[in-house]
């Protein structure tokens, strides 16, 4: 009977054999463990100043971050869905080209925030808090973070050129030791131990910059001691000409523009949700911190598609990329009925490890934690979604599903619920803003069954 109804509903073509399971896990584990440990590196500041009441200044400081970030994955993002084909097509050559051109658009989106950061900060917090308290420690925070946005950026490129290339065991044991040096000099640095007084926030701040430039550093002295595949002679990695950039820019300043209007608008929900008051803030800022942590399921899976579907794409192998889609599918459900699951159930004891003083916010905390759930189920399966649309080039549409519900539908649900409706409870707006997860879920299924985005980019490029 289980059969027949299996047979009935289609439903073998989204179960994968046991070698699809074996080399996602290869490749999706090792990604899903690294973006944890990169989530559990700014929990653990978000934790310890929470200890010392700190925890809406360095959220609001963090919205540069946000932003820097954002930007740099649209980077890296379009850079990688070429490296992963090139590295399937075996060509070298352009594959050193894409870290030359990655170094550059990262260290040039650094540059700018830093910029930002170092001549408009005071106003740029007061855009997202008017808490002049706030403001003023965001400060000491943002004065010595905003250097780590350079050395983050080094560690993206190297990173997803080693995830690129099959190789995310690498990136993922370097993301440990940045972990473990980030908690051991937030511990030393912001309480203080011994000889060493205590800093306070500027200690979060500067624990942070110190484990990112030694993870930095790590990553690239070994990728040059291995002499990997992605790295060459300057003269190799720089040389870029117009036949070589223009295919690739084509494809890749979507990306760029959808992150950039998506990290901006990521942090312009921190603006509507501002107008709450500090206690709803601290309570969505720690919220977001768990949710934050447990969307390494959702990276981690998402990026391996990208990457497997990607190299298939690369060796031609268009038809085994479309029926290895269906089982991605199927694959996705089952992970996102386990992340529902783990955010409902672990909601309270989460939350209860960031000591926040009023019950109050510690009981919104755990509810919102509870709505990020509903929000994690959908997102899950929309981040695969992009990652599959990704894999084969199919920018301009990922844009539109992506920063595009996020203005059309996302942002409106928050400001409205917010100055119009007079909403004070932070939960019920977040839940009610989860419509653009849904919108987005219901065109990106329909995109993906098309099978448009099932293209060869190596073609593209000139040798």
């Amino acid at each position: 009977m289980l059969a027949y109804i299996i047979t009935a509903m289609n439903v073998k073509k989204y179960i994968g054999t046991k070698d699809f399971y074996k080399t996602t896990a290869r490749i999706a584990v090792p990604l899903a463990l690294q973006s944890a440990l990169m989530s559990c590196q700014s929990m653990i500041d978000t934790l310890m100043v929470s200890w010392i009441g700190k925890v809406s200044a360095v959220g609001t400081a963090a919205q540069i971050d946000t932003l820097a970030s954002m930007i740099s994955y649209g980077c890296i993002g379009g850079i990688s869905m070429f490296a992963s084909q090139f590295y399937g097509a075996d060509d070298a050559k352009n594959l050193k080209r894409c870290t030359g051109l990655g170094l550059i658009l990262v260290m040039c989106n650094a540059s700018l925030w830093i910029f930002a950061a170092t001549f408009f900060g005071r106003e740029i917090l007061f855009f997202y808090m008017k808490d002049p308290a706030v403001v003023a420690d965001g400060l000491l925070y943002l004065n010595i973070s905003r250097f780590t946005l350079l050395a983050s950026g080094l560690s993206f490129i190297i990173s997803n050129m080693f995830r690129s290339t099959g190789q995310p065991r690498i990136a993922l044991r370097i993301s440990i030791l940045t972990t473990v040096c980030n908690l051991t000099l937030n511990r030393l640095l912001i309480f203080g131990l011994g000889p060493v007084p205590a800093m306070g926030i500027e200690g979060a701040a500067l624990a942070t910059l110190a484990a990112q430039c030694i993870g930095a550093g790590t990553l690239i002295t070994y990728a040059i001691l291995t002499k990997q595949k992605f790295i060459g002679r300057l003269s190799e990695m720089f040389a870029l000409n117009l036949d070589f950039i223009r295919p690739i820019f084509a494809r890749i300043l979507p990306l760029i523009l959808n992150e950039t209007l998506f990290g901006f608008g990521q942090t312009l929900f921190v603006k509507a949700f501002g107008y709450l008051g500090k206690e709803q803030m601290d309570a969505y800022y720690v919220g977001n911190q768990i949710f934050n942590l447990m969307t390494f399921i959702i990276y981690g899976y998402g990026n391996a598609v990208q990457i497997l579907l990607g190299q298939k794409l690369g060796r031609g192998m268009i038809e085994e990329a479309k029926e290895e889609c269906d089982t991605h599918i199927g694959l996705a459900f089952i992970l996102s009925c386990i992340l529902v699951i783990v955010l409902v159930l672990f909601a309270k004891p989460m939350v209860a490890l960031f000591a926040l003083t009023d019950p109050a916010t510690e009981t919104l905390a755990v509810t919102i934690v509870r709505v990020f759930a509903v929000k994690a189920s959908m997102r899950l399966y929309n981040f695969m979604i992009f990652c599959i649309l990704r894999s084969g080039g199919d920018a301009r549409v990922i844009q539109f599903l992506d920063s595009g519900m996020e203005w059309l539908v996302g942002l409106p649900c928050a400001f409205i619920c917010v100055l119009v409706f007079r909403m004070d409870n932070i939960a019920l707006v977040l839940l009610i803003t989860q419509l653009e997860q849904l919108v987005r879920l219901v065109l990106g299924m329909k995109r993906v069954r098309s099978y448009k985005w099932a293209n060869d980019l190596t073609k593209l490029v000139s040798a």
